[in-house]
């Protein structure tokens, strides 16, 4: 290499480099050692992790069952190192699973059209509040305070320089519910939509038709999100919004420590050109055959320019691929023994620990116990018991309250171990 380029040794082909920036003396590494060293290592710190510890978190990550099929699916090199499906007559079956992915998306959400598909849960609130400006030419969001905090934040972000008013209204005390005095109270003629999220951060379910009715009649939008997809295969889908945005990690996809996931967005057919991100559809070759391509890709990199409706610039089909297969694979009544499974498990451990709100919840809600929730979960760590998220932190109004999780992966021995250690 340094005969092709004319050099006679690496330190000119660093001597452009200031003298004083060079570190004149070898990497403070440690000498190589053999694959089965570097095995071995691994394992050893594999070791140190929370393994075999039962968890009540929950809080927008869930901790669901992965059947192993779907690593088996998405690890085949053709999903694997695929990218943007750009040329559709050589990416038909990438564009395939992500047109099925849509597909059930709309099954579960009830609505006509699914983009493929955002990011996350997260960004695709602020994503459909933007859609929401678009259409109705309105520049005010009104989002529930009970919406996830960290989703909050995100739509915060993304307003700050997109000339968006952000105002929250409130959840009634004893409930947990949308406080909907409150939301009449700041509804008026500049409000492009409300956002509601259901089953809400305390795991509460909500009336999203009440919402959608006074949102409608003020001339706004309803966004309805979910965290939790695994409760769509219990509660009505959320037909009487406009728009849903929401997150499938409970789909085959890992907690991963918060990520990758796979948000997404869909809407009533009339508002399917202002979704940000692609759409696929299905079409026939020219010889009669089914064939698939991007229908509609309003991205700033397309044609669209400074006309996009966002600068989304890939999807995340590798993880939206998880959520197809685990679709699949449970099917309709798959996912509502599922979500029975999550409900019946919730309303066992509601039972030995008394929710905080009254409620309906689905597979989470909020307990104050009589101790600082720092003990309790310091109590059950040594009893490898991983304990519920501490409230205080984003609603320091309720005090000493926890978030408690159970899925249909929590233990009846495990819960009966938290109730003790809570009381």
């Amino acid at each position: 290499m340094l005969a092709a380029c004319g050099l006679a040794s690496a330190d000119e082909l660093f001597s452009q480099i200031p003298a004083e920036a060079r570190l004149q003396r070898p990497l403070a590494l440690a000498d190589g050692i053999s694959e089965y060293e570097i095995v071995d290592y691994f394992k050893s710190l594999a070791a140190q992790n929370a393994n075999g510890y039962a968890s009540f978190l929950g809080a927008g990550v869930y901790n669901h069952y992965r059947p192993v099929v779907v690593d088996t699916v998405v690890s085949r090199g053709e999903f694997l190192t695929s990218y943007t499906p750009y040329q559709s007559e050589i990416s038909q079956g990438t564009l395939m699973t992500i047109f099925e992915f849509q597909t059930m998306v709309c099954q579960l959400t009830g609505m006509d059209v699914a983009n493929a598909s955002m990011y996350d849960g997260s960004t695709a609130i602020p994503e459909a509040a933007m859609m929401a400006e678009r259409i109705t030419g309105r520049h005010k969001a009104l989002v529930a305070r009970s919406a996830h905090p960290e989703y909050r934040e995100v739509l915060a972000t993304y307003a700050r320089n997109q000339g968006m008013q952000i105002e929250e209204f409130g959840f009634d005390r004893a409930t947990g519910q949308i406080d909907f005095a409150d939301l009449e109270s700041r509804l008026d003629k500049g409000t492009a939509c409300v956002i509601i999220q259901s089953p809400n951060f305390f795991g509460i379910v909500e009336d999203a038709k009440k919402a959608a009715a006074m949102a409608h009649a003020a001339g706004a939008l309803l966004v309805f999100t979910f965290t939790e997809a695994a409760s769509l295969g219990i509660l009505e889908p959320p037909r009487d919004a406009d728009i849903v945005a929401g997150e499938l990690q409970s789909f085959a996809i890992s907690p991963s420590y918060g990520g990758p996931f796979a948000g997404i967005m869909a809407a009533k057919e009339k508002y399917v050109r202002q979704l940000p991100g692609r759409l696929v559809g299905e079409s026939k070759d020219s010889e009669g055959n089914r064939a698939f391509c991007l229908t509609l890709a309003t991205r700033e990199q397309h044609i669209r320019r400074e006309k996009a409706t966002s600068n989304i610039c890939t999807n995340q089909a590798l993880i939206a691929l998880m959520a197809t297969v685990y679709m699949e694979l449970y099917g309709k009544r798959g996912l509502r023994e599922l979500a029975e499974q999550n409900l019946a498990k919730a309303h066992y451990l509601g039972s030995k620990v008394k929710p905080l709100f009254s409620g309906p919840y689905f597979n989470e809600f909020a307990a104050v116990p009589a101790k600082p929730v720092e003990e309790i979960n310091a109590q059950l760590l040594e009893k490898k018991i991983i304990g519920g998220l501490p409230l205080a932190k984003f609603y320091p109004e309720l005090g000493n309250a926890v978030l408690l999780c159970a899925t249909e992966m929590t233990k009846r021995a495990d819960m009966d171990t938290l109730a003790e250690v809570m009381a």
